[in-house]
């Protein structure tokens, strides 16, 4: 299938399972509202379409990837909803419309984000797998979530701010703030697949790749993109006086890395037949614009 297609009919069949477990949510006060409109307020859905993708290269059927996939875009969507709040990055805009403070308050905003944290794990639970897989799954995603990965990334992101980072240092933050996630997708793919570890291996090789390509894409983006398209303010890395890859490199030598790192990631694919989506999709990932 083309890859725009096939992206796409991922990125449906996520937004239809994300919508069926928000309507199971029950009507505290704005509660379910609040964890709603940051869940289902679009998005590239790249992480949990990652996890579908990985799963098929590797024999394992969607629906088995499916909750794995859309708790791993919970928790990904709580994460955004607190790095918005004033205490953190105090932003306005997310994906081009009002954050959740600022329609819900930042009580209701924090209480949606613990409640998408929860609500994840209770959806890996429920996934139609043998219990062995699913408790992998639910550790898998609870490393890089936690104080290990992405938590762990946000306090050094935080730290950092008004220092002069080193490469190693931003690389760290990034590691951990990023790509945990976007390798805890690729091993959730796996995992519901039944992958081998060899499988497993090659995946996340992958995905350590794409998520820093990922991630120095943002950065640039943040400096040379356009706001209607990137959905939200241009130049809040700089404002905010974060190291980022571009101010420590610039804007030619990162947009190199970019492609360096996508053909690092597509080769650790290239040994499995069937990776030709996956390889397309890190080279699609490589030019976004938003």
């Amino acid at each position: 299938m083309e890859l725009m297609t096939q992206l796409r009919a991922d990125q449906t069949r996520i937004e239809k399972a994300l919508a069926d477990y928000a309507a199971q949510w029950p009507s505290y006060g704005a509660l379910k509202d609040a964890m709603s409109y940051s869940l289902l307020s679009g998005g590239k859905r790249i992480r949990p379409a990652l996890t579908l993708a990985v799963c098929r290269l590797f024999g394992g059927r969607e629906e088995d990837a499916l909750p794995f996939a859309c708790g791993l875009e919970m928790v990904h969507t709580y994460s955004l909803i607190h790095d918005d709040l004033p205490c953190m990055d105090d932003d306005d805009f997310r994906r081009g419309q009002p954050t959740n403070h600022k329609v819900y308050g930042e009580a209701n905003a924090v209480l949606a984000g613990d409640g998408l944290l929860t609500a994840a794990f209770a959806t890996l639970a429920k996934a139609p797998l043998p219990p062995e897989r699913i408790c992998r799954g639910i550790a898998t995603l609870a490393q890089a979530a936690g104080p290990h990965g992405m938590v762990g990334g946000q306090v050094l992101d935080l730290l950092g701010e008004g220092q002069s980072l080193t490469e190693e240092e931003i690389t760290t933050i990034e590691a951990l703030k990023t790509g945990c996630m976007i390798e805890a997708a690729a091993r959730l793919g796996a995992i519901a697949a039944n992958s081998t570890p060899e499988e497993e291996a090659a995946a996340a090789a992958y995905a350590r790749k794409l998520g820093l390509a990922f991630q120095i894409q943002d950065d640039l983006l943040d400096v040379v993109g356009s706001e209607a398209e990137f959905g939200k303010p241009i130049g809040s890395d700089a404002a905010k006086e974060k190291s980022t890859f571009v101010a420590l490199k610039g804007v030619e030598a990162c947009q190199a890395w970019v492609n360096t790192l996508t053909e690092e990631a597509i080769a650790c694919l290239l040994p499995f037949s069937g990776s030709d989506y996956l390889c397309g999709l890190a080279r699609f990932l490589a030019g976004r614009t938003k």
